[in-house]
């Protein structure tokens, strides 16, 4: 009778923190339970089962007693890639399979606390990822304090980090070398203890992209993939919000023969006037959603701000148009090499960044 109990499942669930317990030694911590730390934003799926992961940067964290951790993922096309931190300081890449799977995260840890925190490495134009939960072998802690400061960054794919780990010259968008991690913007809001959201896809600009879709089209989305998916800027107001865009802008201007030049200008290059203008009415836009955040409008490092462009004037002309004392800038000097910023050209754009932001002395 005695070894009948041992191996019996005991099954029940602990409603107001929503743990479910599945035996003796692991315990189901669910999507919704409050003791899970999110930054990003984060949607829930039609079944209310799962939470939806979507952008760059996204992470999900929580703090557990015990020496196993294990999570439940479904990923849409089996090419998402996420940093597993395991205290902070120990990292690994989790490449994930397409479908529901199970994911071991740490195991044979040494007895006391932890945390595991993911961090969603590549872009969302590779697949949503559904999180349904953590098996932890052990007990579930208290998540960390709430972060005393909270950055917005809207961007293109130097934001998004494209390539920043890809020292093999070919500079691809693939997670194993995509790492938002180490980017500017997540480097910047680690710098300052700040909640940390990216909302970026590589390709975009404000007047034209590479593609069929403007960041006005998509800053306002929580699911980017979905033009209906709205997310409610009355969630939580950034204390800073910054701007890094108009790379792609100023390149596809210059291709009357592209089919998204076509499309957004027909047969003229729009003038500098309207370029002024458009860049203006997006800070505008921001402006509504967040009445009194500061906004830092970023360029570089990239060949935007090289010596002789015109780009930097036109976003200095758009801030002094908007008459607004809460709007600045940050430039980055042109890094003068190759593809996309690497993880030390990133630093170098933080380090200027990260100083604008101090002499704004938000604490």
């Amino acid at each position: 009778m005695k070894h009948l109990f041992r191996y019996t499942l005991l099954l029940f669930l602990v409603v107001g923190c929503k743990t479910l317990v599945v035996d003796s030694a692991t315990t189901f911590v669910k999507h919704s339970n409050k003791n899970i730390a999110y930054e990003g934003r984060v949607g829930v799926n039609k079944t209310r089962t799962a939470s939806e992961i979507y952008w760059s940067g996204t992470s999900i964290k929580i703090n557990f007693e015990g020496k196993t951790a294990k999570i439940i993922l479904d990923d849409e096309n089996g090419k998402n890639y996420f940093n597993v931190i395991i205290d902070g300081s120990k990292f690994k890449t989790l490449k994930l399979n397409k479908g529901k799977n199970s994911y071991v995260l740490a195991e044979n840890l040494k007895k006391g606390k932890h945390s595991i925190e993911l961090t969603k490495r590549n872009e969302w134009t590779f697949g949503n990822t559904l999180f349904y939960g953590f098996e932890i072998e052990g007990k579930l802690l208290d998540k960390d304090p709430k972060k005393e400061l909270f950055f917005e960054f809207y961007g293109d794919s130097i934001t998004a980090g494209h390539g920043n780990e890809d020292y093999s010259g070919n500079d691809k968008p693939d997670g194993n070398v995509t790492n938002n991690y180490n980017t500017y913007a997540a480097i910047t809001a680690r710098e300052f203890n700040a909640e940390y959201s990216c909302i970026a896809r590589g390709g975009i600009g404000i007047m034209v992209s590479w593609f069929n879709m403007i960041m006005p089209e998509m800053y306002y989305r929580l699911n980017p993939s979905d033009e209906n998916s709205k997310w409610d800027f009355t969630q939580k107001t950034p204390d800073v919000v910054v701007v890094n865009l108009f790379q792609n802008d100023s390149w596809i201007v210059n291709r009357p023969k592209h089919e998204e030049f076509k499309r957004r200008f027909g047969t003229e290059k729009p003038s500098e006037e309207k370029t002024i203008l458009a860049y203006a009415n997006f800070i505008k836009t921001i402006r509504g959603k967040y009445p009194n955040t500061p906004i830092i409008c970023v360029l570089g490092n990239m060949n935007i701000t090289k010596v002789g462009s015109k780009w930097p004037g036109y976003v200095e002309s758009a801030v002094k148009s908007l008459k607004d004392d809460k709007v600045y800038t940050s430039f980055t000097p042109y890094k003068n090499s190759k593809g996309h910023p690497k993880v030390e050209e990133h630093q170098l754009i933080a380090n200027v960044l990260i100083e604008t932001i101090k002499n704004l002395n938000l604490k």
